[in-house]
């Protein structure tokens, strides 16, 4: 039974030592997209520092990655996160999203933000900073107000929302 154990423990160091081969690439881009959000509306220095901090990771062309994103299996777990948050919301290409969903994307940054279901809770595990406080919540609230009424005071109401 011992052997067994042992040879068992030698299989699985060297399939992690192996899984370490095979790396998925790195949400990394060179400067800012010209699809950029902030190509659209103004983004204050404070909303800028709240999406840097709390969104960005995942919500973005450029993740910050911590240094356990090197280790395989941890690494392509991150990137299904990063993927998934991508394809919701890309604050990177968020000037090449129709304008319809625009607004929609930004009203659920509002109420996924007041209902504490983003920044995720996994996410916040290991990065603490990226908690919203109150103000911060509120600040981001503002602005994003802000760049819905002015789509609604360039666009008609019936090209920012689907009839129901």
């Amino acid at each position: 039974m011992k052997k067994f154990f042992k040879r068992l423990f030698v299989l699985l160091l060297a399939a992690f030592v192996v899984i370490q081969l095979f790396r998925p690439a790195k949400n990394k881009a060179e400067g800012m997209s010209k699809n950029d959000i902030s190509t659209l509306y103004p983004v204050p220095e404070d909303v800028q520092n709240i999406l840097k901090t709390s969104c960005y990771d995942c919500h973005s062309n450029n993740t910050v990655y911590p240094w356990y994103a090197e280790v395989q299996p941890v690494a392509w777990w991150l990137d299904s996160h990063i993927q998934d948050g991508k394809k919701d919301l890309n604050f990177s290409e968020f000037a090449s999203y129709r304008i319809r969903r625009q607004y929609k994307k930004l009203e659920e940054v509002n109420e996924l933000v007041k209902k504490d279901e983003m920044p995720l809770d996994s996410y916040l595990w290991i990065h603490k900073d990226a908690k919203l406080s109150e103000p911060q919540k509120l600040t981001l609230a503002t602005w994003v107000n802000a760049v819905r009424d002015t789509m609604e005071a360039h666009y008609p109401i019936d090209s920012l929302v689907r009839k129901k």
